[in-house]
Order: C-alpha cells, then structure tokens, then sequence
C-alpha cells in the first residue's frame, strides 16, 4: 500500500454556497483549516468523512480512492466538538467499540482498549462513565477512541473547545504530543488561532468556500493576506503599492523595513503604534493624524480603534491611557516606524 496521505479535491455545491478547495495531507502531518464562521471548514471536514456528498472532485487516501466508501468504511477516526461518547458505556468499552465494529474479538478489543488509555494517561479511569469524567479527561478518552479504529485518517472537529482555559492549556500539549506519535494524516478544523499555532505543521485558510492563503503558522502570522488572517493573528493589514521606498496605501506613504515595486501588502503591529497629544519632535517618517473612534480593554493592554487616511489599531498599557487623558471622538497623532512596518508581494 502507497503511504502518500491525504489528497483530495473536495466541490460541495449548496443552494447560496460552494466550497471548492484542494486538500493534501502527508502522512506525519497536522494541517489545521481556519475560516470565519460559514467559511466551509466543517463542510470539508464532513466531505471527507462521506457524511456530507461531494458534487465534484475526489478523494484518496494512501492512494486509495475515499470517495466511493460508506463512512463507515472509511478508515478515518474522528474527534467531535462534544466528544460523543456513548453515556451508557464505561471509558474502556467506549474505546473498545470501534474495534468491536470492525470484527476484533471482545477481549482482544478491551486489551488494545486498555493500552489506548494507559497511552493518553487513563488507564485508572477505563471503569468510569462519561459523566464521571472531566472536559480534559472526556476528550483523551474521545483521542483513544479515534485511535483505537487504527485509521490513516484523523478528523478533529474543534477538539478543545469545550474545555476550560486551564484545561485547554494542559490537554493542547498533550494532544501535540499524541498527534506527534500518529503516523497518518490529520486534518483540525479550529477557531482558535493558538490552537491551530501549537497543534498543526501547515495552516489552510478558507474563505468563501475557497482557499486564501496556506503556509507554515509561522509564514501565515508573519505575512496575512485578508483581513480576516490579520485579525487572527493580531495585525494592521493594508493593501497598497509598492514604489521603492514605501508603499502607497490610499493617500498615506508609509515606509516599510521592506523595499518593493508594484501591489503590496502592508502590515504592522497594533505594539508597534505610538500615539501623540501633539505632533511629535523630530516627525517620525510614518506619521498621520487620526480620530479615536473607539477604546477598549484588550489582554493586559488598551486597545485604541484609530480613523484617519488608515484605520488601525494601536495597543497601549492602561498607565499611557491615563497619561495620555484619551476619549473617543478626540484627534490624535499616530506614528510607525519604518523599522516595524513589513510589505511583500500582493
């Protein structure tokens, strides 16, 4: 058997959407889709399980066509936002089912289910129910479920979101971890963008059905490429043009540590924002004047929403807040160093 992973053309036409994206996966490999909500994201996940019919397109998985299976002989194992464990059965026999599904003999089943559990640190729970169960111990047991069917192809659909910030903490690490270990391909569908930061090798942004940027996190947080991948991972974002020293965003030159002809994207940090009661000493090179059209309690910071030739936001400690006497409505000088202010290619 051919173990080149996941490789998929997926086309779902729906009555007021389609998703048409291409969908590859190694094996080894973590790819997380991210997308506003109604981007697609759970229509891929469910194109690939077979619960939601392709319209268009293909699926093979190790070089075997997908798409011509039932679900239920796809070997794929799935992970659910609410987990879905069976409330009447034990952890051990939830585990265990799949196997049971697929002919393995009972005791031979509880045994690879014991393992399972012991694997994701479970192994003195295997006798309680669902109800007994923490959110964190909940989702291992889920994990060992979907690892239990031995599949080439795991499907995790918000894996964690249902679990508190500490808890989310403590299993995020440990489902990296487990993840490491599996020799298939993964695809996580996920709002959260540390989730998908921690957890995945390769980012796949949808929007729209389509795909709008793909890459390593890292390369996706350092250069976004819509608004919405901006605001994921905390950055200014503007289209403009590049002319060798800067680059033109509507009527705004803003020098960029980057130096570039043609369309650019522009993008910055809301840290990397200074604010002025008046116009500064030495007149920064990125220099404009705005309106504060809005101030709001961001993490340990002040978020302050800016409007002038560019909107933007600008990130202060509460202390520069008060120093600074700010209210929505007044005029304000905002600057950027060049230095801070990074364009690439449109």
């Amino acid at each position: 058997m051919s173990l080149d992973g996941l490789r998929s053309a997926l086309v779902v036409h729906r009555s007021a959407f389609t998703l048409d994206i291409t969908l590859d996966v190694a094996p080894g490999e973590v790819v997380a889709l991210l997308g506003p909500n109604g981007a697609g994201k759970t229509t891929a996940l469910r194109a690939l399980a077979g619960l939601t019919p392709l319209s268009g397109g293909h699926i093979t998985l190790d070089g075997r066509p997908l798409h011509t299976l039932a679900p239920e002989r796809r070997p794929i194992g799935m992970v659910f936002q609410d987990y879905l464990l069976f409330p009447h059965l034990s952890a051990l026999d939830n585990v265990a089912f799949g196997p049971r599904c697929q002919g393995v003999a009972k005791a031979e089943a509880r045994r690879a289910a014991a393992a399972l559990l012991e694997r994701v640190g479970l192994a003195g729970r295997a006798a309680a129910r669902p109800r007994e169960l923490s959110g964190g111990q909940a989702q291992r047991v889920a994990l060992a479920r979907a690892l239990a069917v031995r599949p080439r192809l795991m499907l995790l659909d918000e894996p964690l979101a249902a679990l508190d910030a500490h808890t989310r903490l403590e299993i995020r690490s440990q489902l990296r971890r487990h993840l490491g270990d599996f020799d298939g391909a993964t695809v996580l569908v996920t709002h959260d963008p540390l989730d998908a930061m921690v957890l995945a090798d390769r980012l796949i942004v949808v929007e729209d059905g389509a795909v709008v940027q793909q890459g390593a996190p890292a390369e996706v947080a350092r250069r976004p490429r819509t608004d919405y991948v901006a605001r994921l991972v905390g950055l200014n974002l503007y289209r403009g043009l590049g002319d060798g020293a800067g680059a033109k965003v509507g009527e705004l030159l803003l020098h960029t540590a980057e130096q570039l002809d043609g369309p650019a994207f522009v993008a910055f940090s809301p840290t990397a924002v200074a604010l002025y009661r008046t116009r500064p000493d030495g007149s920064p090179r990125n220099l404009w004047q705005a309106r504060i059209d809005g101030i709001e309690r961001h993490g340990d910071n002040v978020r302050v929403h800016l409007d002038g030739p560019i909107s933007a936001f600008a990130d202060i400690t509460p202390a520069a807040l008060a120093d600074l006497d700010l209210s929505p409505g007044e005029r304000i000088w905002a600057s950027v160093k060049a230095t801070e202010t990074h364009a690439y290619p449109a």
